[in-house]
């Protein structure tokens, strides 16, 4: 017996084991002979990271996916794992050490901080798994991967996969060291990606200098111009203004930039400046990069702290001056007074100097201050570290040779993008790629292959035998090498991702069934970091791509638009809405939600709403058991009689065939909303309710064709619910499979329905007349504040034989289901009466015995008065251009659907209106 509620919390742990028992989730799971391979790998969450909303979002619709096409019974395989996240994973285990009061990184050395992270990694870094598992993911578990493989040992198929790659890349000229810019952390001391980099826009200055001109060379500036923007007066200047919202960097600038066609600094090309507090001699050149029309068109060049200058100091051969330690103080060959001092020290030092020397002389020194907000690169992690451009010798990767292929691949249609409009995003970074910075200044991750001499020439290899062997013979004797401490950029080895999980660079089964992959479920955010390099990776070492599907979700926000942060204190947790509302309830609104392209507003209201959602389920299996609606050996539906039960059987296939498409189509949320319809507004609120007489009834006949026909359209119901609710479909499918034939498997390995052909058109158009008349009716009640206790007589006018016969089987449901007292066919439509019109025949609700018509005209027209005056006040918002330019983009959005939802419920209170007219 079903029990009488349903309880998600004592059913989802037994559940989820079920299926591991069963091996449910392995690779190949229920799969047919010959079947065509399905292959998702997880986008690999970080082994520090535990599950948010973005990541439920995320593996629902993977999970869905899955499941889906493993009841289309194709070798389905899920590959779970997670990624090591160097920076992250190694400050968490720094700042562990540092709270313990342990011995620091540098002071136990990498040997024994590697096995503290290992440690670590043991201890907590699964949590995330585990929080996927109560979810339902259904991830063949048994295959997880680490980036960092095992143990990370060289003999690790994993570490093997990562050498093979970095060493291959150098040899065939991709891969190279080089001293260039990088982003730069001064607290953990090492190179970042853009992605570990976020801009903050904050309240700073612009300082505005003057650098004096070398040699005695002065020019004519001019100081006032006419209508026409010719100058009319110029004054002598010795001296060029240059501004700068970091004026430390001053110290290592090497250069002055003007515009090559700006006449007011033509004559002082090729000449010098000698650059204040430093008394460096450095040249002004012409390059493009100024712009006449900001600030004094005059730019200050510090080729070794930005990266635009870096450019620019390049095209002219200027000198590269690297000004900050590694911890971003400043360096020892600076001028003695600022030497050794925080670059923020430093700043208020040269700010306090330069104000002190234009004091002395006019024309030297600081010109004024300007307040400005400008953006500022921040740690992404803490927000507190402020980021610097900084010049180091690092490795690199011509990212601009791979990523042809890539480009080809998605131009030619090899690998779309879902939505489309993703594609432009993707192209727009390839084509204007720069080399990336494969190399950290870490000790937890994939340690660089490449070994050093006595002179600093690298020598990489795939071990340090083999390095040694490659040193001996370029210096001719033996010579003593040492490894490179640096390790590679994540995302190098997660670039890897879709084949180093096959078992890549060995060639092996799984990576002949399951490469290429199909789809990859990922986030926009991404885009360049992982799955442009993924594309490149496979298109290089396996010369296919890597996938022929990337779905990009949106973002998930909170109800009001807004971004969801810890600050703003609107974060949702979605381990929390499960302990509340059940798994199947937090991803049946995901799902429901996620339309493609637009972001996700998530309240807890919407999950409360599913959960009743859930709830109508149960409560209607346990009412169809209890009217003993059991499955029968060799039923068919093809052979009802009963219009209804022919009606309820095209309506399921229907569905099913709506549930299949928005799936196939990657529109999850229609593929939700299609079975929410189905399930909910046609079987439990139509179907149902018409089969009660039946149950109730005399005729045996009727009844067992019904109850057979019930328990058959429940079992299609489970099955198109199933990847989207898979825990109460589950266990549904094990309670109605007590009784009748005995079930063939659990239902995550039962066949996904196809119901093509069920359709009957007589039935449909008979049972959608019946719900019609009755749907009518409620909406006339509703909208007209009938008392719910009041019994109307129905008077239907201008009925042909047809409307006539469908009344005769008819009349006991609707006037059972509308609250009627009597259905009548008369000549005239009765005064005072409220219509509608179902067929040929036009149906009246005579209400003047029930309601006051002229005060409920007045409440209906005050009503409309009152919405056509809140639509006029949100168009003069959004026609104000201040407003719209001003207001963010979720108060925009808000307004838009606030109109929308007025337009639509004024539309319907004119309607009524016009019945009673």
């Amino acid at each position: 017996m079903i029990e009488k509620t349903y309880e998600p919390g004592a059913v989802e742990g037994r559940i989820f084991a079920d299926w591991l028992q069963a091996n449910a989730f392995a690779a190949g799971a229920g799969a047919k002979p010959g079947a065509e391979p399905f292959t998702i790998v997880i986008p690999p969450p970080n082994v520090t990271g535990s599950l948010h909303v973005g990541h439920a979002l995320n593996n629902t619709i993977q999970d869905i996916l899955v499941r889906f096409n493993r009841m289309l019974k194709k070798d389905v395989l899920w590959q779970p794992g997670m990624d090591h996240a160097g920076i992250a994973t190694q400050m968490i285990v720094e700042r562990q050490l540092m709270e313990r009061q342990q011995p620091s990184r540098r002071d136990m050395g990498r040997e024994k901080f590697l096995e503290r992270v290992w440690e670590w990694k043991g201890e907590s870094g699964g949590a995330i798994m585990n929080q996927l598992k109560r979810l339902g993911a259904s991830a063949d578990f048994s295959r997880e991967r680490f980036t960092m493989g095992e143990n990370g040992a060289p003999d690790d198929q994993m570490v093997r996969a990562v050498t093979k790659v970095f060493v291959e890349l150098h040899n065939r000229g991709l891969i190279y060291r080089a001293k260039r810019l990088v982003n730069w952390h001064p607290g953990l001391e090492t190179a970042i990606s853009d992605l570990e980099v976020e801009n903050i826009e904050i309240k700073g200055h612009m300082w505005h200098l003057r650098y004096p001109l070398a040699d005695g060379v002065t020019y004519q500036f001019p100081i006032a111009h006419d209508e026409e923007g010719k100058p009319t007066e110029y004054e002598t200047r010795d001296y060029i203004i240059v501004a700068t919202t970091r004026p430390e960097t001053m110290l290592g600038d090497s250069g002055v930039a003007v515009h090559p066609d700006d006449e007011r600094y033509a004559a002082l090309v090729g000449k010098f400046i000698d650059l204040p507090l430093v008394g460096r001699r450095i040249p002004i050149v012409a390059d493009e990069y100024a712009d006449p029309a900001l600030g004094t068109g005059a730019v200050k060049i510090t080729p070794a702290h930005d990266f635009n200058d870096f450019e620019v100091g390049v095209r002219n051969n200027l000198e590269q001056i690297n000004i900050f330690t590694t911890r971003g103080a400043i360096v020892d060959d600076a001028p003695a007074a600022y030497r050794g001092l925080d670059r923020f020290v430093a700043r208020k030092q040269i700010v306090a100097d330069l104000t002190a020397l234009a004091e002395d002389n006019p024309t030297r020194g600081l010109d004024h201050i300007e307040d400005k907000k400008i953006m500022v690169p921040h740690d992404e992690k803490s927000k507190l570290v402020v980021i610097e451009p900084f010049l180091t010798d690092q490795w690199w990767v011509k990212a601009d040779v791979l990523a042809q292929p890539a480009l080809a691949a998605v131009r030619e249609g090899r690998t779309r993008f879902v939505p489309q409009q993703y594609e432009n995003t993707y192209f727009a970074w390839l084509e204007n790629i720069k080399p990336w910075c494969i190399s950290r200044q870490l000790w937890w991750g994939h340690q660089i292959p490449a070994w050093y001499g006595p002179d600093n020439h690298a020598f990489v290899a795939y071990d340090e035998a083999e390095a040694q062997a490659k040193a001996d013979a370029h210096y001719g004797q033996p010579t003593a090498i040492k490894r490179d401490d640096d390790v590679l950029d994540t995302w190098f080895s997660s670039a890897l991702w879709p084949f180093s999980t096959l078992g890549w660079p060995d060639e092996t089964a799984e990576l002949k069934r399951y490469y290429p992959t199909s789809v990859l479920v990922t986030g926009f955010d991404i885009i360049f970091f992982w799955v442009a390099r993924m594309m490149m990776m496979g298109l290089e070492f396996l010369e296919e791509e890597p996938f022929h599907t990337v779905y990009m979700h949106a973002l998930v926000r909170d109800e009001k638009g807004q971004k969801m942060s810890k600050t703003k204190g609107n974060v949702i947790d979605p381990l929390d809405l499960i302990d509340q509302y059940g798994a199947d309830a937090t991803r049946f609104t995901l799902a429901a939600m996620a339309a493609q392209g637009r972001d996700i507003r998530l309240s807890v209201n919407r999950v409360e709403g599913y959960r009743n959602f859930v709830t109508k389920i149960w409560n209607a299996a346990r009412f169809l058991e209890m009217n003993e609606c059991l499955r029968v050996e060799g039923y068919d539906p093809r052979a009802n009689t009963l219009p209804l039960n022919r009606w309820i059987v095209g309506a399921t296939a229907r569905g099913a065939a709506a549930v299949t498409k928005g799936i196939e189509d990657y529109k999850f949320n229609e593929a939700a909303n299609a079975a929410y319809d189905f399930v909910w507004g046609t079987f439990c609120d139509w179907y149902v309710e018409f089969a009660k007489p039946v149950f109730m009834g005399d005729n045996e006949a009727a009844k067992a064709e019904t109850r057979a026909t019930a328990a058959w359209a429940l079992d299609q119901i489970l099955k198109i619910l199933h990847p989207f609710m898979p825990f109460i479909t589950e266990e549904l499918w094990a309670e109605t499979g007590k009784s009748g034939p005995a079930r063939e498997s659990l239902l995550i390995l039962t066949e996904w329905p196809d119901l093509a052909g069920l359709e009957d058109p007589a039935a449909d158009a008979e049972l959608s007349w019946l719900i019609d008349v009755i749907s009518n009716v409620r909406s006339v009640r509703a909208e007209m504040n009938v008392p719910a206790s009041a019994k109307l007589p129905l008077v239907v006018v201008g009925a042909g034989e047809g409307t006539l016969g469908r009344l005769v089987a008819g009349t006991s449901l609707i006037t059972r289901l509308a609250r009627l007292e009597e259905i009548t066919p008369q000549a005239n439509v009765p005064g005072g009466s409220a219509q509608f019109v179902v067929g040929e025949a036009t149906w009246a609700l005579p209400l003047a015995d029930f309601i006051d018509i002229p005060t409920e005209k007045a409440r209906l027209e005050k009503e409309i008065s009152k919405l056509d005056g809140e639509v006029s006040q949100i168009d003069k918002k959004l026609g104000n251009e201040q407003f719209v330019a001003k207001a963010p983009e979720e108060v925009i959005e808000e307004q838009k659907a606030r109109r929308q939802a007025a337009v639509d419920r004024r539309d319907r209170i004119a309607e009524a209106l016009k019945r009673l007219s």
